[in-house]
């Protein structure tokens, strides 16, 4: 199935809906579509023009793909511009996902600041892509398509604190407008920022990741390249902490990332 077809199958029926096996992410389902199928299940309870403005997810354990799950959703606050929503992915009667996501109207404001220009990179056409390999990348890789810019690929020893490049989903049958939901997945599809720093592969994953939306979005296709650079801010005992951002080709901000990984090595 397409990430569109999973996106429209949550919206129709979110009691029960099961992530295929291309999907994977070793023995989990990708995490950025698990938290973009909660996003739409929750996206459905809030008035529309109150657009999300930030999702503080924790993954709390693997999601498998193959069996059922459920994205369960609580209206905790509704304000006069902000709405507080709790989601929960459950599998096997456990909750395998959280997701607390806060949506805003927008108001009259004279505070605007503009955003930091985004970094230079190689026109995507130059840029090595991590191309997808059944049975040695992860088989959610077959749809999205990353191409490296900055720093190195994993398990590369590259000891750089930086890590970008260029994205987008791939071999969709039509271009469609981005919405948060794509941006999730096209944030979580990079692998954690450490990996580039060993020399053999290792098993790696995000423990909580927050992530902040600049509304209202662009106006791009799920065919447009978007610009992503990472940087580590701090690595120890198995747990790594890093800052990103996604950009539009043209370097306007689209959102702000930010994730606690675990390690295995």
């Amino acid at each position: 199935m397409r990430f569109s077809e999973l996106l429209d199958a949550v919206r129709r029926s979110p009691d029960e809906l099961v992530i295929p096996a291309q999907w994977a992410q070793g023995r989990a389902s990708f995490g950025g579509l698990v938290a973009a199928l909660q996003y739409e299940a929750m996206r459905a309870r809030v008035p529309a023009e109150r657009p999300v403005r930030s999702l503080a997810i924790t993954f709390v354990g693997p999601a498998e793909p193959g069996v059922p799950i459920r994205f369960d959703v609580e209206v905790l606050r509704e304000g006069k511009a902000v709405s507080q929503v709790l989601g929960r992915a459950v599998q096997n009667g456990q909750v395998v996902t959280l997701v607390q996501g806060s949506f805003g109207a927008s108001r009259p404001s004279e505070v605007e600041v503009l955003a930091a220009p985004a970094p230079a990179m190689k026109h995507w056409d130059e840029c090595q892509e991590l191309p997808y390999i059944k049975g040695v990348t992860p088989e959610f890789m077959r749809h999205l398509a990353m191409r490296w810019s900055i720093g190195g690929l994993p398990f590369t020893g590259n000891k750089s604190r930086d890590m970008g490049g260029w994205v987008r989903l791939r071999d969709e049958a039509n271009a469609e407008v981005v919405s948060e939901a794509h941006i999730l997945a096209l944030v979580d599809a990079w692998p954690p920022a450490l990996l580039p720093h060993l020399n053999k592969p290792a098993a790696g994953s995000t423990l909580t990741w927050t992530i902040e939306f600049v509304q209202p979005l662009l106006a791009l296709s799920t065919l447009d390249w978007c610009k992503y650079s990472v940087e580590i801010e701090h690595a120890r005992d198995g747990y790594g902490h890093a800052a990103a951002a996604l950009w539009s080709p043209e370097g306007q901000l689209i959102a702000l990332s930010r994730q606690t990984v675990t390690i295995f090595a």
